[in-house]
C-alpha cells in the first residue's frame, strides 16, 4: 500500500482483516484435512480431494492457509497446508487426469511451502509440476495445450496465470528453458486471444501443426465473442506475473489495457462484476471471483507503475473490494466461504448467492493482505 489510502479505507481494510482471521480460522478447525471447492448455502457438502484429486482448484485451500500463516504466524495453518501439499502426491501417480492447471495446483502448496519454509521436498513436487507444464508446450505453435483428449490445438487465457511456475522454475534452477516456454506462450496468448479493446477471448483453437487459428469459441463465456469477466481477470493478472518476472514492457502493456476494459465495465455497475460483460440485460449474473482476481491484479499493476499512476490501480481493486464486501461476503463464522456470488461459468444452473468458491475465498483474502502489507507473492 503505497498511502493513497484514507484513514476511514484502511480501517475497513483493518476490520476486513480481522474477520478474515476469524473466519479461516474457524473453517480451518471444521474442514481438518478436506480439501473445499465450493461451499453452497454456507456449507462444503464434500472433500473435493476424494472426489476428484487431480481437480484445478485443489491447492487455492493451501494457498489460502500459506497466506493465513505468512499474515498471522499461526503454526496450525503450515500443519494443515501440507496436509493439502501431501494429498496431491497422488495425483503425480495419476498424470492422465492433470492439464494446464498444475500451476494453480502446485505454486499455492508445494511452492507457497518451499518459499516460506525452504522444506525441500516441497522444492521437488513444485519443480516436477513445472516440468509437467512444460512438456505440455506446443513447439510448432508457440503455446501450452489446454486440457487433455481431443484438444491439441487448443490454448486459453487462463493458462497466463500458470505460468508463474515455469518462471520459478528457471529462477529456481538456473534454467532459462522454463521462463522461455513461458513467454512464448505469452506472447502467443497476446497476439492471439488478446483483443485490441483489451477484453479476451477464453479459447483460441490453432491447428496444432502450424498454430493457424481456427476459431475462438464462447468457452466458459456466454457466447463467441463475448467477455467472460473471469478470463478478463486472468488476462489482467496473468500478464503483469509476466512483467513482474521479465521486466518486459509489452506485458504491462496488455496488463494495464486489460485493466483498463475491466475497471471501465465496472463502473458501470457500482464496482460489482458481472459474469460477462457483453452479456444480455437479463438475467444479472454476477461471478465475485473475477473481481477478487482482478483486484490482485490491480495491487500487481500498482507496484510496477510510477506513484503518479499507482491511484488508479489501487483505488479500484479497494473499490471492488469495499462493494463486494458489502454485497456478496458472508462473515457468520458458523457458515462456510467467505465471498459468495461466485459462478464457474455463465450458463451454470447454480443461482449466484449460494454459491462461494474457493479461489473466490482465496483472491479476495490475497487483496485484503495486499493492502495491508501482510501478503507474500505466491505467484
Amino acid at each position: 500500500m503505497s498511502g493513497n489510502l484514507s484513514k476511514d479505507e484502511v480501517k475497513w481494510l483493518e476490520d476486513i482483516y480481522e474477520k478474515v482471521k476469524k473466519k479461516v480460522s474457524a473453517e480451518s478447525d471444521r474442514i481438518g484435512e478436506a480439501i473445499p471447492y465450493i461451499a453452497i448455502n454456507g456449507k462444503y457438502p464434500e472433500d473435493h480431494g476424494t472426489r476428484e484429486i487431480e481437480w484445478w482448484t485443489n491447492g487455492f485451500w493451501a494457498g489460502l492457509l500459506w497466506q493465513m500463516y505468512h499474515a498471522t504466524g499461526d503454526e496450525k495453518y503450515k500443519v494443515q497446508a501440507r496436509i493439502t501439499e501431501e494429498r496431491l502426491d497422488r495425483t503425480f501417480d495419476e498424470f492422465e487426469g492433470l492439464y494446464h492447471d498444475v500451476g494453480f495446483m502446485w505454486m499455492h502448496s508445494a511452492v507457497a511451502d518451499y518459499r516460506l519454509t525452504g522444506d525441500k521436498k516441497s522444492f521437488s513436487r513444485g519443480h516436477h509440476a513445472a516440468n509437467l507444464l512444460a512438456g505440455r508446450f506446443n513447439i510448432l505453435g508457440n503455446y501450452i495445450r489446454a486440457w487433455n483428449g481431443d484438444m491439441a490445438g487448443w490454448m486459453i487465457i487462463d493458462c497466463l496465470m500458470n505460468l508463474s511456475i515455469l518462471y520459478w522454475a528457471s529462477e529456481e534452477t538456473k534454467d532459462p528453458r522454463f521462463a522461455a516456454i513461458a513467454k512464448r506462450h505469452a506472447d502467443t496468448a497476446l497476439e492471439k486471444i488478446f483483443r485490441k479493446d483489451g477484453s479476451s477471448n477464453h479459447i483460441t483453437i490453432m491447428n496444432p501443426e502450424n498454430g493457424d487459428v481456427l476459431d475462438t469459441p464462447a468457452g466458459q463465456g456466454c457466447k463467441k465473442g463475448s467477455s467472460w469477466s473471469r478470463g478478463q481477470s486472468w488476462a489482467l493478472y496473468g500478464f503483469i506475473i509476466s512483467y513482474a518476472h521479465t521486466k518486459e514492457e509489452r506485458y504491462l502493456d496488455a496488463a494495464k489495457q486489460a485493466a483498463h476494459y475491466f475497471i471501465a465495465n465496472l463502473a458501470l455497475n457500482d464496482y460489482l462484476p458481472l459474469c460477462d460483460f457483453r452479456a444480455p440485460k437479463e438475467p444479472v449474473l454476477y461471478d465475485s471471483t473475477a473481481g477478487a482476481c482482478a483486484a490482485c491484479g490491480l495491487l500487481e499493476i500498482a507496484k510496477h507503475v510510477p506513484e503518479e499512476e499507482k491511484p488508479l490501480y489501487e483505488r479500484s481493486a479497494l473499490k471492488i473490494l469495499m462493494a463486494m464486501d458489502k454485497a456478496f461476503c458472508n462473515w457468520n463464522v458458523e457458515e462456510d466461504g467467505i465471498l459468495y456470488y461466485g459462478r464457474t461459468d455463465y450458463n451454470s444452473p447454480a443461482k449466484d448467492e449460494e454459491i462461494s468458491i474457493i479461489y473466490g475465498d482465496y483472491f479476495f483474502t490475497e487483496a485484503v493482505l495486499r493492502l495491508l502489507n501482510k501478503d507474500f507473492f505466491i505467484w
